[in-house]
């Protein structure tokens, strides 16, 4: 694995929010808007994030789960790498890459045990095929850096200890959008400790002077932060049930 971010693949993926917000062809003839394409992302977010809590592994392992199932949707589509067979095989290789070994016959069983619809049942021979799909489709780089490395430090060096949790719940909930294909994990980071900040009216203003980072960027993913809760309200069963539904139209 790569120790520097500035030297590794993940630094030279970061996708501009335009490249990222493309619904391939194939989707978009089965009626998927640009909504339906986050939507669905989103929900395939948490359903990651369930099976994880099952099978016992670390939010990390979650987190480059979730990464790898939206880059390979930046390169395929979701009519040819279904989401309900994809997340699950995103968890099982990030598990691997994360030093987290999942079986997949527990991932099987966990599915067929909390979901009912049949669209999200799989086998064990299905994961390991999209295992190897999604190896491809990431061209083998499965170097993933997150915010989680240097934040303990960082909120404590910024007199924000009594917000940790705070913070890392927010950073947990940046994965439910496309920021990690955008910006650098540690500016992540520092857009949710200055959202902390502003929740608990903390004034950090000469803290973040000192680290000498471009504000207008920590500042404009925060705004993206907030505004991404903003619209969660927002989100209805109905809405994701109608997103999810278009995986199923025949074309």
């Amino acid at each position: 694995m790569a120790t520097n971010f500035w030297a590794s693949t993940h630094y030279k993926e970061l996708l501009d929010q335009e490249e990222v917000d493309v619904v391939h062809n194939l989707d978009r003839e089965r009626g998927i808007t640009l909504e339906d394409f986050k939507l669905i992302k989103l929900q395939m977010t948490n359903y990651i994030a369930r099976l994880a809590q099952n099978v016992k592994v670390r939010q990390r392992v979650v987190a480059t789960a979730v990464t790898y199932m939206r880059r390979v949707y930046t390169r395929k589509s979701m009519t040819e790498y279904d989401p309900r067979l994809l997340a699950p095989s995103c968890l099982y290789l990030a598990a691997k890459s994360e030093e987290s070994t999942v079986q997949a016959r527990l991932l099987v069983f966990y599915i067929k045990k909390f979901y009912a619809d049949e669209k999200y049942r799989c086998e064990i021979k299905e994961i390991l095929e999209m295992e190897m799909k999604i190896l491809e489709a990431l061209n083998y780089y499965l170097v993933v850096f997150h915010p989680y490395r240097a934040l303990s430090q960082l909120v404590q060096d910024a007199g924000m200890s009594d917000a940790t949790q705070l913070t890392w719940g927010l950073v947990n909930d940046t994965y439910k959008t496309d920021l990690i294909l955008v910006h650098p994990p540690h500016l992540i980071g520092l857009a949710c400790i200055y959202v902390a900040s502003v929740l608990r009216e903390k004034e950090n203003t000469a803290w973040f002077e000192d680290l000498r980072v471009d504000m207008n960027v920590v500042k404009n993913i925060a705004m993206e932060i907030l505004d991404f809760y903003d619209a969660h309200k927002m989100i209805t069963d109905d809405r994701v049930n109608a997103a999810m539904h278009k995986l199923t139209i025949r074309t």
